[in-house]
């Protein structure tokens, strides 16, 4: 969230190919590149943009509260609910937990991870140091592991083999094993 917070106008180039600099925890920097939409739409807000209160617009906040200065996470958190209260009234909208930021960037990891994108891109994308902060995506999609499995099962042809469930020995050894 830190990083949203911190962005500013100079952190985002919407030439081509259009890219954002974000700056995470000790002061590293890092280039994301911005979707089309995502550019048109960064585009048409810069256009109308009223934010530089007291310092040049290059230094502004990219979004900024009522009285353009910098948001805080409560800011952002109040918006987020704001909007998610008005979602919920929507049919279709079946999610009753808890939305906040951080619940918005692990989906949209796992997203990435569904999508087949490596986890050193993921990664690099959230700005982890190691990819091993970033495997825990991996390892809370079990619709990946279920598919994973799916494509690693080989069918076996069971005809040939004989039925346990005739032979009366093994039966009667199986029943007093749980006894």
């Amino acid at each position: 969230m830190q990083e949203l917070i911190d962005l500013t106008i100079k952190d985002i180039r919407l030439d081509k190919p259009a890219v954002i600099t974000l700056h995470g925890k000790g002061r590293k920097s890092r280039q994301i590149p911005i979707m089309k939409n995502t550019a048109t739409l960064l585009d048409e807000y810069l256009k109308n943009y009223d934010g530089n209160k007291g310092c040049s617009l290059q230094d502004s906040p990219v979004f900024y509260n009522q009285h353009k200065t910098r948001l805080t996470r409560r800011g952002i958190s109040y918006i987020l609910n704001k909007y998610v209260a008005m979602a919920r009234k929507e049919e279709g909208f079946y999610n009753d937990g808890i939305i906040t930021p951080h619940v918005l960037r692990h989906s949209r990891a796992v997203h990435m991870l569904q999508s087949g994108i490596n986890l050193v891109y993921i990664r690099d994308f959230l700005g982890h140091v190691s990819v091993t902060s970033t495997e825990i995506y991996a390892r809370a999609d079990s619709e990946m592991k279920r598919k994973a499995l799916e494509s690693a099962y080989v069918e076996l042809d069971t005809g040939d083999f004989p039925s346990w469930e005739k032979d009366g020995e093994l039966m009667k050894w199986l029943q007093n094993l749980c006894k």
